[in-house]
């Protein structure tokens, strides 16, 4: 037996101490760990060894005992060696986020998604609130799974609880998005779950019912569905060729000179930037509103290549690149075109604030509810009063771009209805058969998807809802909530306390000057834990997480498979399921991770087995 002295145990804390802060960073930066040529000999040697040269050339202490300075058997360098201090800072978060959850129940918020070695990834966040009344989304693991089957999903998805230490018995929520297998009534994901925890209520992803009432809504109105079909033609034809995207900025350039010489632009600092047309996307229907804003700006720019890709001659272009930008040159200069550009600028510039609003964290259902209700009044408006000024707008546009704008007191042929010339006029048509059909039509999307929230579960979630003073709160609809919806966390006697609770609670909290200005059942639940009552209305407290724990969106696992998309790329497809997941956990939950001290995680690394080289 050898005995180590101190110094030595220092020099190899000192050692890992180095392998594991470059570790940290890269993972929290979502960089590769390894290179295509780790020999002494090579230039570059990896994110992971340049890393640690680095923090070596800072410090002489530290350059004396690692890499080429170290023993054989003590580098902490090897890859199996990085993977053991991943997952031990993984293993770490993982640990944290079930002591944030404690004794609280949950919701579940699961999605799927392909990575890029086409591996089916699903993706488990959980919703709680924590003890000091914040609600949490916190990812909580990642799994491969072999198919998409309710069965097989749920079996992962025990073994990830079970795994963790956390009962099923204890989901109150679950959120995924619209996909048969997860919402289907009979064999869906969310119905075997609520066979095992009849309290664990499904919300369907608001995010994707917006993605799917907009959508539905373009596809119902002819003009609006073939509007968008051209205006891809004309973003993907001047975007798809660099050359291209060249000839745009540079008449951007030269409007912009322009404008400024008529003094009809200000300049300024940030004023004025070059930019590119927005291409819209089939998943993000807010990308579309980019793409009609992006071409309003750049409209006479675009103009102008696409006339030039139309007018060319040469190899530099092909007869079908040409006839494309030719249609797409006619269909610019077309009045129906402008026109449904602005009435879709209007339109989805509303829907637009809703979408942002979804993607945001730790959304509480009333208020989501409340927001769809809020976006439903500016549209309402829009048809009633925004005739006047969308024609207007449409019209000096067109004069601004020398378009043709047709007599609108003349009258229309409708040759698709049948309809005789002199039974219609211009403005009829545009104003009655395009606008006001398209705003219906939003509307009536919805209003179909969001009226299955509307049941009799919101509608007594709302009497806690702390606006106007806790103007909707309702003993008896509060105790309903409780006795009916969460039957297993009441007992009789609590059931009868509660009551005697809310009594009080109607007769305090809405007169108290620490309880006013509140927008939402969030900002009352961290105000009751701030103010100590939340020992005094324990049960009312209880029912109000309960309330917070129930799911809006599938925003945050979304969120993360963005995050995989960054860390699992083209150059590192072969990662094993393992890397991929700590290396996930480490970037999406970093506030979490950074916690950890590095003299923690050395203890840690030393207590996972038994070393030959001494770390204690």
């Amino acid at each position: 037996m050898e005995k180590q002295s101190d110094e030595d145990i220092r020099k190899n804390r000192l050692r890992l101490r180095a392998s594991i802060d470059a570790i940290r960073w890269l993972a929290f930066q979502a960089c590769p760990f390894r290179g295509h040529d780790e020999s002494a000999a090579s230039n570059n040697q990896g994110n992971f060894l340049e890393m640690v040269k680095l923090l070596a050339s800072y410090d002489d202490e530290v350059k004396a005992v690692v890499l080429g300075n170290a023993p054989g058997n003590a580098k902490y360098t090897s890859p199996d060696i990085q993977k053991e201090i991943l997952d031990l800072m993984a293993s770490n978060v993982q640990s944290a986020i079930r002591d944030e959850i404690g004794d609280a129940k949950f919701c579940l918020i699961v999605d799927e998604s392909r990575d890029e070695s086409r591996k089916e990834q699903m993706g488990i966040v959980v919703r709680f609130v924590d003890k000091d009344g914040f609600v949490r989304e916190r990812f909580l693991e990642l799994v491969h799974v072999r198919d998409t089957y309710s069965t097989t999903l749920k079996q992962e998805i025990c073994s990830v609880l079970s795994n963790h230490k956390l009962d099923v018995k204890s989901i109150r929520g679950q959120g995924y998005d619209g996909a048969s297998n997860m919402r289907g009534e009979w064999n869906g994901l969310q119905a075997k779950f609520m066979e095992d925890c009849p309290y664990a209520y499904y919300v369907h992803c608001f995010a994707h019912q917006l993605q799917l009432a907009l959508v539905a809504a373009s596809k119902e109105v002819t003009d609006v569905h073939n509007f968008f079909e051209h205006l891809a033609l004309v973003v993907n034809t001047v975007v798809s060729s660099s050359k291209r995207n060249d000839d745009l900025n540079a008449n951007q350039v030269a409007e912009i000179e322009h404008l400024i010489e008529l003094n009809e632009l200000e300049t300024g600092s940030g004023a004025n930037q070059i930019g590119t047309l927005q291409c819209p996307g089939d998943t993000r229907w807010s990308s579309h509103f980019d793409s009609i804003c992006s071409l309003l700006r750049l409209y006479k720019p675009t103009f102008l290549v696409l006339k030039d890709i139309a007018t060319a001659r040469g190899s530099g272009t092909s007869a079908s690149g040409r006839a494309k930008a030719a249609g797409a040159v006619k269909l610019m200069m077309s009045f129906d075109f402008v026109f449904i550009l602005h009435v879709m600028k209007e339109l989805m510039g509303i829907t637009n604030l809703l979408c942002k609003k979804l993607q945001q964290k730790s959304q509480d259902i009333v208020n989501a509810m409340d927001d769809v209700a809020t976006t439903k009044k500016p549209i309402q408006n829009l048809r009633d009063h925004g005739w006047s000024s969308l024609i207007s707008d449409v019209t000096s546009f067109c004069k601004k771009q020398d378009i043709a704008v047709p007599d609108l007191n003349a009258f229309y042929a409708d040759y698709i209805r049948s309809r005789a010339q002199n039974e219609l006029t211009v403005e009829h048509h545009y104003r009655y058969d395009i606008f006001t059909v398209a705003v219906d039509q939003q509307l009536h999307e919805l209003n179909s998807r969001f009226s299955e929230q509307a049941t009799e579960l919101l509608v007594l979630y709302a009497s806690l809802d702390p606006k106007d003073s806790f103007s909707s709160l309702k003993i008896d609809d509060v105790c309903l909530l409780a006795s009916k919806f969460y039957p297993a966390d009441f007992s009789e006697q609590e059931m009868v306390n509660l009551r005697h609770q809310l009594q009080h609670y109607e007769l305090y909290v809405p007169t108290n000057p620490r309880f006013q200005n509140l927008s939402n059942i969030a900002d009352l639940c961290r105000r009751l834990k701030e103010t100590g009552k939340s020992d005094d209305y324990y049960l009312i407290d209880r029912l109000i997480r309960l309330v917070l724990t129930l799911p809006v969106t599938t925003a945050t696992t979304e969120r993360a498979f963005s995050a995989m998309k960054l860390i699992k790329t083209r150059l590192r497809s072969k990662m094993g399921d393992g890397f991929l997941r700590d290396c996930l956990i480490l970037y999406i939950e970093k506030e979490i991770a950074i916690k950890f001290t590095t003299e923690s995680l050395i203890d840690g690394f030393w207590d996972m087995k038994s070393r030959r080289v001494r770390l204690k």
